[in-house]
């Protein structure tokens, strides 16, 4: 096993590796910083350009690319009390009134260091979970794949909403894209309706990227404002960074208890980093010797928020790399990547690419380490991005939405199917219809249909029988039973969120 770590660091550490993982890390930095975008975005936005790529530098450039989007939404947290990302909102609570009684530098010491600790500490548990796991994942066959496809759609759909009957319906509509195409079976088209493109079905990097990207460009493209729409300055001088990076080391059981938190949250399909942060901060309010000063200025508040940004991450990946069943949107579009590299989570990960997902640990670390060092020296000249209007990222988004969409199969068909995935996607956001469930279902369709094919003709209808996938089973109808009891309960009760915001 040593032998592997190794040669995953090595691979790391190759020169164009290490150039493609800058690039990603700092186009990471500018999507972290400009509210509106988002990891996820930017993941379906960037992923058409890893064609071509080897496995090691496609994730270099992903992964370098996302896990610092957080880090970097902490910046216009801090600085001016707008996150840069949603998983950044907790940060606002203590970093901005910090930052109003001449503590900027202070607090922008405590969350970067904090983020870079909770990072370390997400990247060693999903190492030692990799060991752990790969046993039990050697021993199930394609019966137990399935069902536990299956899992990941009913946790995505127990947990998009308040209501339950939207989930399901988006992830109707997404087996339905995934099923268009030649039947493995019997060769025959299925819902090509006449149309010879069709016939090879929908390409996944269209509809992600229509779905994430041209949806969230449309909401900019409205927008009249700068990213920074508060009327808040930037502090003319940042001091105390040194102080607050000791602040980070001083509570460093805070950062711990709240690294374990955002990577036990996030390993738990449909939750994420916004519901992460938040137990996190509560926890650490509960816990602390002056939970008054919450909400005013605390520095083990800020740490807390600081910690789970970027463990939470490294938790998502550990369903999504062991079963393909992704913690939240972002992985969801990360295992697209998976397929465009020609990898297939599950097994084949942690077989015969065992090197590529340790490759995986290094770069979350080595990522992070590089993005808090360079937002230290940076801080400044950063936060002048936040100024810029919201109408100038226009054309170049679009020009990467129809280059992204095209390179896919280098057809005119993709830029249409973008379009309608865009159409969609906005209309999701509309009327608050979950989009996770529709790209998870198109995602996970064609591993389904495979698996149920391979189940039933090894082993006849007697797969239904089999223990693993009897206990599987049982997963679902909890988690059914238990998604059907929260979304009664959260019509009727605030979320954590809007309790801490009344305090």
């Amino acid at each position: 096993m040593l032998d592997i770590i190794g040669s995953a660091l090595s691979q790391v550490l190759q020169p164009a590796t290490l150039l493609i993982m800058l690039l990603g890390i700092a186009i990471g930095f500018v999507v972290g910083i400009l509210p509106g975008l988002g990891g996820a975005v930017t993941l379906a936005l960037m992923l058409p350009f890893t064609f071509g790529m080897e496995p090691v530098q496609g994730f270099a450039f992903l992964l370098g690319m996302w896990v610092v989007t957080s880090t970097a939404g902490d910046l216009t947290s801090v600085l001016f009390g707008i996150p840069g990302e949603a998983t950044s909102a907790a940060a606002v609570l203590d970093g901005y009134p910090l930052t109003r009684r001449g503590e900027a530098g202070r607090a922008l010491g405590a969350v970067l260091t904090s983020s870079a600790m909770g990072a370390i500490a997400g990247a060693i548990v999903l190492a030692l979970t990799i060991t752990l796991i790969r046993p039990v994942v050697l021993a199930l066959g394609p019966p137990e794949f399935f069902a536990l496809t299956i899992v990941g759609l009913t946790f995505v759909i127990t947990l998009s909403g308040k209501s339950m009957l939207k989930g399901f319906i988006m992830m109707t509509l997404g087996l339905l894209i995934a099923l268009v195409g030649i039947d493995p079976q019997v060769g025959i088209p299925r819902f090509a309706f006449g149309q010879l493109y069709l016939w090879d079905g929908i390409d996944l990097i269209p509809v992600v990227v229509g779905l994430f990207g041209g949806a969230e460009v449309l909401q900019i493209m409205l927008s009249k404002s700068s990213i920074a729409s508060t009327g808040g300055k930037a502090p003319s001088k940042i001091t105390g960074t040194t102080e607050g990076m000791m602040d980070a080391f001083r509570h460093w059981w805070v950062v711990l208890r709240a690294a374990a938190i955002g990577v036990v949250v996030g390993m738990l399909p449909g939750l994420g980093g916004s519901v992460a942060q938040w137990v996190s901060y509560g926890q650490a309010q509960q816990s602390s010797k002056h939970p008054e000063m919450f909400g005013k200025g605390a520095i083990d508040g800020l740490v807390a928020a600081g910690a789970t940004n970027n463990a939470k991450d490294a938790g998502s990946l550990i369903p999504t790399i062991a079963f393909g069943i992704p913690g939240g949107a972002a992985t969801a579009v990360l295992l697209g990547g998976f397929m465009i590299l020609g990898l297939n989570p599950g097994q084949e990960m942690l077989t015969t690419h065992l090197d590529v997902t340790f490759s995986m640990v290094w770069i979350t670390i080595i990522s992070n380490l590089i993005a808090v060092a360079l937002a230290v020296i940076f801080i400044k000249p950063l936060t002048k991005l936040t100024r810029i209007q919201g109408p100038v990222l226009i054309p170049s988004l679009i020009l990467l939405l129809i280059v992204g969409a095209y390179t896919a199969n280098s057809r005119f068909e993709d830029i249409i199917v973008m379009l309608v995935a865009s159409v969609i996607g906005v209309a999701c956001l509309r009327w608050d219809w979950p989009r996770v469930p529709l790209l998870l279902a198109v995602v996970l369709g064609g591993f389904a249909e495979t698996y149920l094919n391979l189940s039933t003709s090894i082993f006849g209808a007697e797969w239904l029988t089999r223990p693993g996938v009897l206990v599987l089973g049982a997963v679902v109808v909890a988690s059914l039973t238990y998604g059907v009891i929260i979304s009664r309960r959260s019509k009727k009760q605030p979320t954590p969120q809007q309790l801490l915001e009344t305090k």
